[in-house]
């Protein structure tokens, strides 16, 4: 995990009310942990860091849903303009447990909304959780209100994956990036339970950078280091990853360049017609 000693903290409470940036420009870097302190400690005097009770590193948990026939996942292969992505979000250091529906906005932004959950459900979606997604499918446009029914019916859990996270808010260039250590991703079966086949990757960070349109400072020194956008999803990376019949499509690169050390020959799910 970065060093953050002596940079100046911001409270969770804070950060929601000066950048939630829940619509938002992302890109994705992997980056060996010693250029990752690298970009930290030249961020560090501009930048805030994210503490909740003294804590400045946070545990992540993210279940991923999709259909049996994995439509998500091909929508997002096939790079489909309405496409979407589902999931439970858990901070395992404080309990709370979000579900999270994100859509692609205008000009290829993220659109993320979330309703609060219980984390015992954090592997399902319930009767509630259906019809947030419906309405979330529906309103941002995604698909009519008869396909998002269709999916929200049919949604299974498929992908788990943990990691650490460190946030740094950079609140003169209203922009933020996220810090993702120890980055682990593991299966579910047909029926729902957790596989221990999965990989952990631990040579490459997560560097994320949220920005509300031009490049921020984290962008343009990680490109002086020579490090460029990575197409990485932690759900579509991490099922091509793993599952070896899936198309890696557009993440082909980052698999065979990066990630290929870890990849799994895993037996493609039954896939539904």
């Amino acid at each position: 995990m970065p060093n953050t000693e002596g940079i100046e903290t911001i409270t969770l409470a804070e950060l929601n009310s000066e950048a939630s940036l829940l619509t938002r420009m992302d890109r994705k870097y992997l980056v060996p942990p010693g250029d990752t302190q690298d970009v930290v400690d030249y961020l560090a005097p501009r930048a805030q860091v994210l503490q909740i009770d003294s804590l400045r590193h946070f545990r992540y948990a993210s279940t991923y849903f999709d259909t049996p026939g994995l439509d998500a996942y091909f929508l997002a292969a096939h790079k489909r303009r309405r496409r979407y992505k589902i999931r439970t979000r858990t901070y395992l250091d404080s309990g709370l447990c979000f579900l999270e529906v994100k859509t692609n906005g205008s000009r290829e932004s993220t659109v993320k909304d979330r309703f609060k959950y219980d984390p015992d459900d954090a592997d399902r979606i319930t009767p509630d959780g259906r019809l947030f997604v419906i309405e979330r499918l529906v309103e941002s446009s995604t698909c009519c209100l008869d396909e998002a029914s269709r999916i929200a019916e049919a949604l299974v859990p498929v992908m788990d994956s943990t990691y650490s996270r460190t946030t740094l808010h950079l609140p003169h260039d209203e922009a933020r990036a996220t810090f993702d250590t120890k980055l682990t991703w593991d299966l579910f079966d047909p029926d729902g339970r957790r596989l221990k086949t999965g990989v952990s990757v631990g040579h490459l960070n997560v560097v994320e950078t949220k920005n509300p349109s031009t490049a921020s400072p984290t962008d343009r020194l990680l490109w002086r280091q020579g490090h460029r956008p990575a197409r990485i999803s932690k759900y579509a990376t991490g099922m091509a990853l793993l599952y070896a019949n899936l198309p890696t499509n557009r993440w082909h690169r980052t698999i065979m360049r990066d990630l290929g050390r870890y990849r799994r020959q895993v037996p493609l799910r039954q896939v539904a017609a």
